[in-house]
């Protein structure tokens, strides 16, 4: 059973910087693909970021590019969401999710429907 557990969420004025974390258990293969995805109240889930686990590649959406960075901690099964110079309009939910093949290229891995698990997600607020 694959669980996902979200913390770092909180409040934080425009600029400011958070980071979140994504301890993942129960996944026994080496290679699989974690994600951050954000929704905003009324907006459609979007990807965020993502990472594969074991390849190293890393994905972004051009809307944090240059501001979040993904990275993993394999020693703690965990993988973070750096978020810099924070804005009003990053504010949303946002949710870890894990899958084996949700990386496998640039377009998949932006796509909540290719992922099988998700966690409970953390809330961020960024305020002007």
């Amino acid at each position: 059973q694959v669980q996902l557990v979200e913390s770092g969420g909180g409040s934080v004025q425009a600029g400011g910087s958070l980071r979140l974390s994504c301890a993942a258990s129960g996944y026994t293969y080496s290679t699989y693909c974690m994600g951050w995805f954000r929704q905003a109240p009324g907006k459609e889930r979007e990807g965020v970021a993502s990472i594969y686990i074991g390849v190293g590649r890393t994905y972004y959406a051009d809307s944090v590019k240059g501001r979040f960075t993904i990275s993993q901690d394999n020693a703690k099964n965990t993988v973070y969401l750096q978020m810099n110079s924070l804005k009003p309009e990053d504010t949303a939910m946002y949710y870890c999710a894990a899958d084996l093949y949700a990386c496998q290229d640039g377009v998949t891995w932006y796509t909540p429907r290719n992922y099988n698990y998700w966690g409970q997600g953390t809330q961020v607020t960024v305020s002007s």
